[in-house]
């Protein structure tokens, strides 16, 4: 579905893009698309002469759950000495936190086509354990014990 892109982004750019089809919620619960894009990453940062890439302009990059991927292999990454640096991340609507879905972020957009408020917890809970039961309190906040909440209010929080 991403080829089309991929390959535009490649042209305009004059950029070598390596797209990885990583293995699919519910299917394929977590860290089954995490491993995937990190093993593609390694092997193509380990093999970079191969694909005659300058080692100092690696990007990784995603959209939605692809977006939160690409943050959780910079993050995994970022203190390997034995691979190239990544030069940037790009991450396009990424799904970053499960923590709190009634954000001002969440409410303003809570019904913006194409990812409702309700979707993203879905699509979140299906990514994490393949089980969307529980929606509805992932939607009320009560997924997340207060002593958790507490511990990430400075990074997960209104202000």
């Amino acid at each position: 579905t991403y080829e089309k892109v991929c390959r535009y982004i490649a042209r305009e750019s004059e950029s070598v893009v390596v797209s990885v089809e990583y293995r699919l919620a519910p299917e394929h619960k977590y860290p089954a698309a995490y491993e995937d894009c990190l093993n593609a990453t390694l092997h193509f940062m380990r093999n970079i002469e191969h694909y005659g890439v300058d080692p100092a302009r690696i990007i990784v990059s995603g959209d939605s759950a692809g977006g939160n991927l690409a943050a959780a292999v910079s993050q995994t990454l970022a203190s390997r000495s034995d691979l190239p640096k990544l030069r940037a991340q790009i991450l396009i609507y990424p799904g970053l936190q499960a923590l709190d879905f009634n954000l001002p972020s969440y409410h303003q957009n809570r019904a913006v086509p194409l990812l409702l408020r309700e979707r993203a917890a879905f699509f979140a809970l299906q990514y994490l354990n393949g089980d969307a039961a529980h929606v509805e309190e992932v939607l009320e906040g009560s997924h997340i014990p207060a002593d958790v909440k507490l511990k990430y209010r400075k990074w997960v929080s209104a202000d």
